[in-house]
C-alpha cells in the first residue's frame, strides 16, 4: 500500500472520530450548551467545526506519514500508531463526557488525559518522522485552549 491510500485510510478513521463526535456534541449545542456561563473568551459556535475538521486533517497526515514507515521501523511505529489510536479514542469520548453527560469536571480530567496522549503520540511520531511530529502540534495547542476553555467552564458553572 503506498503513502497516499494510507493516509486517505487515516483521513477516514479520523474524519468518522470527528462525525461520531459531533452527533453527539450538535443536540446540547442547541439546548444545555447556551445554559452555561462561558469565559470571555470563549469562541463563536462556528469555528469548532472549521478549526476540528483542519486538525482532523492534520491527525489524519500525520499517522500516514508514520504508518508509511511501517517496513523500516516496525515496531516503534506500530507502538507510535497504537498511541494515536488511544488519543484519537480519548478525543471521541470528551464529547461524550462533556456533551452528552452534561460533566464538565470529568470532560476536564479527561481532556488532561487527552493532551497528555497526544504529546505522547508528538513524541513518538516526530523521532520516526519530524513532519508527522510537527502536524501534531496545533492539535497539542488546541486541545491545550480547549482545556482552558473546559476549565473555565466548569468553574463558572
Amino acid at each position: 500500500m503506498n503513502k497516499a491510500a494510507k493516509i486517505a485510510i487515516a483521513l477516514v478513521i479520523c474524519l468518522m472520530v470527528g462525525y461520531s463526535a459531533s452527533i453527539v456534541t450538535r443536540p446540547s449545542v442547541e439546548t444545555w450548551y447556551p445554559t452555561l456561563i462561558k469565559p470571555p473568551f470563549n469562541p463563536p459556535n462556528w469555528i469548532f467545526m472549521p478549526v476540528w475538521t483542519l486538525l482532523y486533517i492534520l491527525m489524519a497526515v500525520a499517522a500516514g506519514l508514520v504508518w508509511d514507515k511501517i517496513k523500516e521501523q516496525k515496531e516503534t511505529v506500530k507502538m507510535a500508531l497504537g498511541f494515536f489510536i488511544i488519543q484519537l479514542t480519548l478525543n471521541a469520548i470528551w464529547s461524550y463526557l462533556f456533551f452528552e453527560l452534561k460533566n464538565p469536571m470529568l470532560a476536564l480530567i479527561e481532556i488532561v488525559l487527552l493532551w497528555l496522549m497526544i504529546y505522547e503520540t508528538y513524541l513518538k511520531f516526530v523521532k520516526i518522522n519530524k513532519i508527522a511530529g510537527y502536524l501534531l502540534i496545533p492539535y497539542m495547542v488546541w486541545v491545550a485552549f480547549a482545556a482552558v476553555l473546559n476549565a473555565s467552564i466548569w468553574w463558572l458553572n
